[in-house]
């Protein structure tokens, strides 16, 4: 017989079962100041701070509650304060809802919690009777939970989540029986699926581990491991290289394009840099990240087998060759090779993406804070690198394009199982806590 269902009047949450009802989550927390409570903001929390040695109750932040890391924070307060900030005070089986980072992002305090109180950038949720946190947990975090926070929050939660939007969603709430019929299944459920997953993301971890190490080494020591070897002689270089490859200061084997553009934007290809992506054309990214260009005047050209840096984060891997002909930023730097019969750019390219020379770009750079070191062209130009014979450049970067290729291949099939299997994991949570399917044993 088929299941009764009825209309629930909320879009996000659809047809729920007959004995079902939808309540929204003021009406499910304890009726009382600690029902639902932001954070302390300024004075009321920061004067109070003091360290482990002066106080005795913890103040816990987002990596403890949501994240579950309970080894950082160093954070304290008195006995005296702890009890003047009583109503900040979180308890096993609290819900804790994230304001800031990954906002709406919510978890339930365990058990062995130390008495403490919660920092500004949460807010705490007790419940009434009539739900399980863990039941909650699920719910909240399923589409629908996170489809009603953009709706109340006017499409962007990074405009602002608080308690007012929190207490306004809307839940489904079985019976207390169901609800943990329910969290049995989920929770042995999602166990096999995050262990499925966790395995997935181990395996690309190693894959791009090994596609560095693979890169680092051939583009430092060659493919032909039984020549000659010598001390590079710089401080940078964690090998010896070849005994027949020549060493070079950047600034002799490429030069620095500064031609400028002053075609209309609509004419002109515009190009990016991206620590991830590489050299990319914004004609072929769904969005554009950062500050959309208005202007091209004064941009930068870009020719094919040009290798583009970024001043400000060529320190963190933002260096690229182009494989395109178009204009980028000011703030990017575009060289080209001196001598095209002796110096290949792809191999280049691979030699700039190793970690030990964004470490020498970092030490060459300067500025006031990390996301904001610069790594100048003087000090680029002066890195000294290894060059070796035209045909082994060529070599290496063949191999290293054909060995890459393959590696990448093998990755973005693993990713695109571990999106599938976190798809099929959201959406059997949002079957479940929706009822539209049932757990047999309660049916």
């Amino acid at each position: 017989m088929a299941e009764q269902m009825k209309e629930s009047g909320i879009q996000w949450i659809g047809a729920i079962p007959y004995n079902w009802n939808v309540e929204r989550i003021k009406h499910i927390i304890q009726n009382n100041d600690n029902g639902i409570k932001v954070g302390p903001f300024g004075s009321a929390l920061t004067n109070e701070v003091v360290s482990s040695d002066e106080g005795k109750y913890k103040v816990y932040g987002q990596s403890n509650l949501i994240r579950k890391d309970f080894s950082y924070g160093d954070n304290y307060v008195s006995e005296q304060n702890y009890k003047r900030l009583i109503n900040y005070e979180v308890l096993p089986n609290d819900i804790a809802v994230s304001m800031m980072g990954t906002i709406g992002k919510c978890s339930v305090v365990p058990d062995n919690i130390e008495p403490g109180i919660m920092d500004s950038h949460l807010i705490k949720i007790r419940l009434s009777p009539k739900m399980l946190p863990r039941y909650f947990e699920y719910a909240y975090e399923s589409d629908m939970g996170y489809s009603q926070l953009l709706i109340n929050s006017k499409g962007s939660i990074m405009n602002g989540l608080n308690s007012t939007i929190v207490k306004g969603l809307y839940i489904p709430v079985p019976e207390i029986i169901e609800q943990q019929a329910i969290v049995d299944f989920l929770d042995k459920e999602c166990a096999q699926i995050d262990s499925i997953a966790t395995d997935l993301e181990k395996q690309i971890a190693l894959l791009q581990q090994y596609k560095k190490s693979l890169i680092t080494e051939t583009v430092i020591q060659g493919l032909n491991k039984s020549l000659p070897m010598k001390d590079s002689e710089t401080d940078w270089i964690p090998y010896e290289i070849p005994e027949q490859w020549k060493l070079s200061k950047i600034k002799y084997i490429f030069n620095l394009r500064d031609e400028k553009n002053y075609r209309p934007l609509e004419e002109v290809n515009l190009i990016s840099l991206y620590t991830d992506l590489g050299v990319v054309q914004h004609c072929d990214l769904e969005t554009t990240t950062g500050n959309k260009a208005y202007t091209a005047d004064g941009y930068k050209k870009v020719y094919v087998d040009d290798i583009v840096v970024n001043i400000i984060l060529c320190w963190m891997g933002a260096i690229g060759i182009s494989q395109y002909e178009g204009v980028t930023s000011p703030a990017y730097d575009v060289y080209y090779a001196i001598d095209k019969e002796v110096v290949c750019p792809q191999y280049y390219h691979y030699l700039f993406k190793i970690e030990q020379f964004h470490g020498k770009c970092y030490s060459v750079g300067r500025g006031i804070m990390a996301m904001r070191w610069r790594t100048y062209s003087s000090e680029f130009r002066n890195i000294t690198v290894p060059v070796p014979p035209m045909q082994e450049q060529r070599e290496i970067a063949e191999f290293l394009d054909k060995k890459c290729s393959m590696i990448d291949q093998i990755i973005l099939q693993k990713e695109k199982q571990l999106k599938s299997i976190q798809q099929h994991k959201k959406s059997l949570i949002y079957e479940y806590v929706t009822g539209k399917k049932r757990v047999k044993e309660v049916r």
